[in-house]
């Protein structure tokens, strides 16, 4: 039975697809078109999809598509897909299948939280086995993703693509404006928020929109620049009220899912982990819009078609791989030098010996990995031992804030020598903290006190980058590097080899692994 999933038609667009009760794919369209797209059915997602699981669009029993849809989509699908049984998934719908049905438990509290959805902006649902129960729903304006873009804007971001900054300039503030923040974000008579529209002017159309009031509560004249050494502050008082009302909003329980593009949020995942609220939290890693796709899929064979076993998502990495003639094609296309390494033993040897000698390595192997974060196939790499990888990844590589920092790398079996982290970690998802001792080690990537991005890798996800990790602590002592995404510039993750032979001599990287293919400059 072949089942494929479509969702984020309106922005971040993505299919998925499970073959025989397996996800077999799942791929972003903006990742492989490099740009944005918005209103279109992801047709080079599809057939990426399709591709990995070797079947063809005539093979296609059931298309899930998630809500909501541009006009005459629909004759686009039918187009494609004349054959295929149709199944409409709402959106807060395929946010919740997406987080419970992917998850281990069998029994759960789902909350989803968006910026609009489809006019609904959250959802709270009981499931239990295979089945999900609507519980209460929270609709547009009272919307906490919507406060996030505005404050996002109002410190000169951009709303809808930059609220991770505000998450990670937040610790470096302190929490004046936390009781603000919690004022604009009443709880009504039902225990929901309501936010206080008088906050906001309708007709300012830039800085948030936020109104008179807002600045006198700030103390500055209405529609003021937003001084500099209060914008850390700005970004603690939103990052912990939203915190509050995510907590009150989940209640309390044995197990908790959450989905949504809040679910994105790693300092928010963190709280709720470390809440005394819920035993266990699952957090769906491909949080936003894309991963309605997998929401979608997993809804219909579940609801739609009755299925009763789980389908079996081994890891994130989803997407396509390239083996070594289609590397070595794009290489020799481009009149690049390179070495072949010839065993699996010579790959890691060298890229060890690089890390060690404080290069930026870029490293490409195996399959794309599904929704955000590179998690050891798209990744740049560094050693946390090099006092300036950290300011030479920032400065002169990804061109970017100094307060963003790199998550840190590590085994899953050693991962609690380093760091207090939940179990989130492993798509990094969530952040931790790190233990006494070790703070001298990752100052570079330190958030506030303690905190830090941290990405436990287990064998049985990664094999390869996991033996990469162990030979750099058997090199070193210390089997941690820190890892970020291989993009540049605002691009999506980089996808083929051609996309990391055009962010590689377009950037600072001093090396890079593109299967067992070594360049460097």
């Amino acid at each position: 039975m072949i089942v494929l999933g479509i969702g984020g038609i309106l922005g971040h667009g993505a299919a998925a697809l499970v073959k025989d009760g397996e996800l077999a794919a799942a791929i972003e369209q903006s990742k492989v078109v490099r740009r944005a797209t918005r209103g279109e059915l992801p047709m080079e997602a599809i057939s990426g999809c399709l591709t990995l699981a070797g079947v063809s669009t005539a093979d296609v029993d059931t298309v899930a598509i998630v809500r909501p849809l541009s006009p005459n989509f629909h004759l686009q699908l039918r187009s494609v897909f004349p054959a295929s049984r149709v199944v409409l998934v709402e959106h807060q719908t395929a946010h919740a299948a997406s987080a419970y049905l992917a998850s281990p438990f069998e029994e759960a509290t789902v909350l989803t939280l968006d910026r609009g959805g489809d006019i609904r902006c959250g959802s709270l649902w009981q499931a239990v086995d295979n089945h999900m129960v609507l519980r209460k729903e929270l609709f547009y304006p009272d919307s906490l993703g919507d406060l996030y873009g505005r404050v996002t804007e109002l410190l000169g971001f951009q709303a809808c693509a930059d609220e991770h900054k505000v998450q990670w300039l937040s610790p470096s503030g302190n929490g004046q404006f936390h009781s603000l923040f919690t004022e604009i974000m009443p709880f009504d008579r039902e225990g929901w928020p309501r936010i206080d529209r008088s906050f906001f002017d309708a007709g300012r159309l830039t800085a948030g929109g936020f109104s008179a009031k807002f600045y006198s509560r700030l103390g500055l004249e209405d529609g003021a620049p937003i001084p500099g050494e209060i914008r850390p502050s700005l970004a603690s008082g939103i990052q912990r009220a939203t915190e509050d009302v995510v907590a009150a909003l989940a209640g309390s329980g044995r197990n908790l899912c959450f989905a949504g593009g809040l679910g994105l949020n790693a300092l928010l995942v963190a709280s709720l982990e470390r809440s005394a609220n819920f035993e266990r939290v699952f957090v769906q890693a491909a949080a936003g819009n894309a991963g309605t796709a997998i929401g979608a899929v997993l809804y219909a064979w579940h609801t739609a078609l009755g299925n009763q076993e789980r389908v079996r998502i081994p890891n994130m990495s989803l997407g396509p791989a390239f083996g070594a003639a289609e590397i070595k094609q794009v290489l020799e296309n481009c009149k690049l030098s390179f070495r072949y390494l010839l065993t699996t033993g010579e790959l890691i040897g060298n890229a060890v010996r690089l890390l060690g000698e404080g290069k930026i390595v870029a490293w490409m192997q195996d399959r794309m990995e599904f929704g955000p974060r590179a998690l050891g196939n798209r990744s740049l790499l560094a050693s946390p031992l090099d006092p300036y990888s950290a300011e030479n990844l920032n400065a002169f590589i990804k061109h970017r804030e100094a307060f963003r920092k790199f998550a840190a790398s590590v085994p899953a079996e050693v991962a609690a020598e380093y760091f207090d982290v939940g179990p989130n970690a492993r798509f990094l998802a969530t952040a931790g903290r790190v233990r006494s001792g070790h703070g001298k080690t990752f100052g570079s990537a330190i958030l506030g006190e303690d905190t830090i991005r941290v990405h436990t890798v287990a064998r049985e996800d990664n094999p390869l980058y996991w033996q990469l990790l162990h030979a750099a602590g058997a090199a070193t002592g210390l089997p941690v590097l820190y890892n970020t995404s291989f993009n540049l510039f605002g691009d999506p993750l980089v996808c083929t080899p051609r996309d990391a032979v055009r962010s590689f001599y377009s950037s600072g990287i001093d090396a890079m692994f593109t299967g067992n293919f070594l360049l460097e400059k």
